[in-house]
């Protein structure tokens, strides 16, 4: 008996033994499986992660090194769904702190797919409130109480404008997808952007590695004069209200170098509230009509006719003209603007009475070939290259164009039918204010990387006028204002420029009644350290740039002349004498 006991037990221990030894094979083949590699791999998918680690955009400065566009930390508030306790005092403390309701987080948080552990209840949530929270918080797990355990705060940067609205429609803005729209945020969105960099990185905190160094993006300092910058807004405001026009543009240049000092545009908007922008603009090209409208500009396109004339020999300031009040080109009868004759005048005082009659009879003495090349070489159709998105290209009608006619040649000498830009017409003075060097405008200054400052050099875009032309035309434009806008003046100051007026085209003709106001003029005469546009839409007070656009062109070239430290003739033709 005791050995048939023995046999069992035997045949028992065996049985389990093999059992055993069976368990152990699966176990092993299991784990040596395809199937379990695969099931492996996936267990570290969900261990860790690909996270991208964004760089700190990089800071926009103005010439002075004044903050024009930097970085402010926010929070991205959510909740660890695994650790959260209490549904209800969760949602009632966030909406006391979130400008949300309770009824709104307890959906985000109840309603949630199944297969995620994580809920972003809201994005760029401020400091000063994540540090509310945080007090909260804190006093309730002092208190001993975990109702708000799983509420957490991811930081991360939000671009921010320290001076608001100043130099708006220069800088442009950062939307919260991180790309730059418009002006130097979107020309140059990748500089500043930097690179991101992505790693694998667990998503136990404990297992987590070090937030990798991520270089800033590019920091650039601008062109711009900051304190000169809001001047020249107040005076463009003013003026709006001042002579009732819709918008406006102001530009101040260095005509030797095209560095860009102030660049002024209505309206404007507070760049660290960027949604605005759909409530104030119609379209993207009026977000700065001083690069994004191209317009008839009128008469301040005829200093480029007396320019072309002048260096292609067809007159001289001493010559002539009996002005009889029409001419005909084209077939077409062409008048004064103020339809009455002039008589006998010569070129400097063609253009201190902006005659229409005068310029044309210039224009028609050239001819169509020699007209529209020095068109051309002064950039008229052509983008200015300008560093700034969304640059309007303009038109220049030519001969071969179909909407091209013979009556343009003496009309476009005027400056009708020829649509500009501010800019584009102010890097066509630049010749005449240069030496017959015409510069391409900038507003970039310098880029700091890695601890080293690159500065960027002037680029010049040709001479279309010889040296002597362009210190001919120089003195013919300072008489003739002198005689022509006493109101455009600046005493202490002699300068040179010109005003325009336009018509505004409509399907039925040109409306006499509304016009573009535009002036243009640069100074010290004998040496322009300074270049100003201005450009008023329809005003109501007076439909003439003589009463309107040339007192803001003053009015700006008082602050340039200060902002830029600029002495007045006497003392600073004194100094340079000694």
């Amino acid at each position: 008996m005791r050995q048939q006991y023995a046999i069992r037990s035997l045949v028992v221990m065996a049985g389990m033994l093999m059992m055993a030894i069976a368990v152990i094979v699966q176990i092993v083949r299991i784990q040596n499986s395809e199937q379990a590699k695969i099931f492996l791999a996936n267990g570290d998918l969900y261990a860790s992660e690909f996270r991208t680690f964004y760089p700190e955009r990089g800071e926009i400065y103005d010439r002075n090194g004044h903050l024009l566009a930097g970085n402010r930390t926010v929070y991205e508030v959510g909740v660890s769904l695994p650790d959260m306790k209490d549904v209800d005092a969760m949602a009632y403390v966030l909406s006391v702190y979130l400008n949300m309701t309770e009824e709104e987080i307890k959906d985000k948080l109840l309603n949630s797919p199944e297969t995620w552990t994580y809920i972003m209840i809201q994005d760029y949530v401020d400091a000063g409130t994540v540090a509310a929270l945080q007090q909260v918080i804190k006093q309730l797990e002092d208190a001993g109480d975990d109702r708000l355990n799983g509420l957490g705060f991811k930081p991360h940067f939000q671009r921010s404008y320290p001076e608001k609205s100043l130099a708006a429609n220069v800088l442009g803005f950062v939307a919260r997808d991180g790309r730059g729209y418009f002006g130097v945020e979107e020309k140059y969105n990748d500089l500043l952007a930097g690179n991101p960099v992505q790693m694998w990185v667990p998503r136990d905190p404990n297992k987590a590695l070090d937030i990798p160094k991520v270089p800033n993006g590019t920091t650039l300092v601008l062109t711009l004069h900051r304190d000169l910058q809001a001047k020249v807004e107040g005076i463009l405001d003013e003026a709006l209200l001042e002579y009732g026009a819709k918008n406006g543009a102001i530009i101040v240049m260095d005509p030797k170098t095209g560095e860009i000092l102030a660049m002024a545009s209505t309206p404007r908007i507070d760049l660290n509230n960027y949604l605005d922008y759909f409530q104030v603009f119609d379209n993207g090209s009026a977000y700065n009509r001083s690069i994004g409208m191209a317009y008839e500009a009128g008469s301040v396109v005829k200093i480029l006719t007396m320019a072309a004339a002048l260096d292609s020999g067809i007159v001289t300031p001493e010559t002539t003209y009996i002005d009889t009040g029409a001419i005909t080109v084209g077939g077409i009868t062409i008048q004064n603007w103020n339809r009455q004759p002039w008589g006998q005048r010569n070129m400097t005082e063609c253009l201190q009475y902006s005659l229409n009659v005068c310029l044309a009879w210039v224009a028609s003495q050239m001819g169509s070939p020699t007209f529209y090349s020095y068109m051309d070489r002064f950039g008229l159709g052509h983008r200015t290259g300008v560093d700034l998105a969304d640059e309007a290209v303009g038109r220049l009608k030519v001969p071969g164009d179909a909407d091209w006619y013979p009556v343009d040649l003496g009309t476009n000498a005027f400056g009708q039918g020829v649509t500009v830009t501010p800019l584009q017409m102010m890097m066509a003075a630049t010749a005449i204010a240069n030496d017959g060097q015409m510069v391409t405008p900038h507003v970039l200054y310098a880029m700091l990387r890695d601890g080293h400052q690159y500065n960027v050099p002037s680029q010049y875009a040709g001479s279309p006028i010889k040296p002597e032309t362009a210190r001919i035309l120089n003195e013919m434009l300072a008489v003739s204002l002198q005689n022509e806008s006493a109101s455009a003046l600046l005493p202490g100051y002699r300068v040179a420029g010109k005003t325009g007026t336009a018509q505004i085209p409509t399907p039925q003709g040109y409306d006499p009644n509304h016009t573009n106001v535009s002036f243009i003029g640069w100074g010290p005469v004998d040496d322009p350290q300074f270049m100003i546009y201005v450009w008023l839409q329809e005003p109501t007070t007076s439909i003439w740039s003589s009463e309107t656009a040339a007192p803001v062109f003053s009015r700006v070239a008082e602050q340039t002349v200060i902002a830029l430290n600029i002495p007045p003739d006497l003392v600073r033709l004194q100094y340079g004498s000694r």
